[in-house]
């Protein structure tokens, strides 16, 4: 790499004086209309090429995750937040409890989205959404 290359600093955002949060508040509005992939995964199971050739409908797959786990949502195949089951309208539907706030992992649950985000990851069991009006929990939800 040649020595004479000059670089020139980025310039603070205006009313931040901290060197760290330049780029932070970059408009974002020219990416609303990006399509991306959202996919619900329930979980994951590893087979051999001979088990999943053998394959046939009623077979069973047993998956990695507890019934009573929360699923993933994926947007291009990174999780960004995780969530319960709900049936709207006799779709499926996902309702989030924890939401991924970025790359440094921290996370927000349903009950402390109000409060500021803790780089610790939720413990089991905090933040679950509370049943309404007959809407079913995971367990109670055939996902399958």
């Amino acid at each position: 790499m040649p020595e004479d290359l000059a670089y020139e600093p980025l310039e603070p955002q205006p009313g931040s004086d901290d060197p760290a949060a330049v780029g932070q508040g970059a408009d974002l509005r020219r990416l609303r209309d990006v399509p991306v992939n959202l996919a619900v995964e329930i979980g994951r199971a590893e087979m051999t090429v001979g088990e999943t050739l053998g394959l046939r409908p009623g077979s069973i797959v047993k998956l990695d995750r507890l019934a009573e786990e929360p699923l993933d949502l994926l947007v291009n195949g990174t999780r960004i937040a995780r969530g319960e089951v709900v049936v709207i309208d006799e779709e499926f539907g996902l309702r989030l409890t924890e939401v991924v706030a970025g790359a440094g992992g921290a996370v927000a649950t349903a009950s402390a989205l109000a409060a500021p985000i803790s780089d610790a990851p939720a413990e089991a069991g905090e933040g679950e959404a509370e049943v309404v009006d007959g809407v079913p929990e995971v367990g109670e939800a055939n996902a399958a």
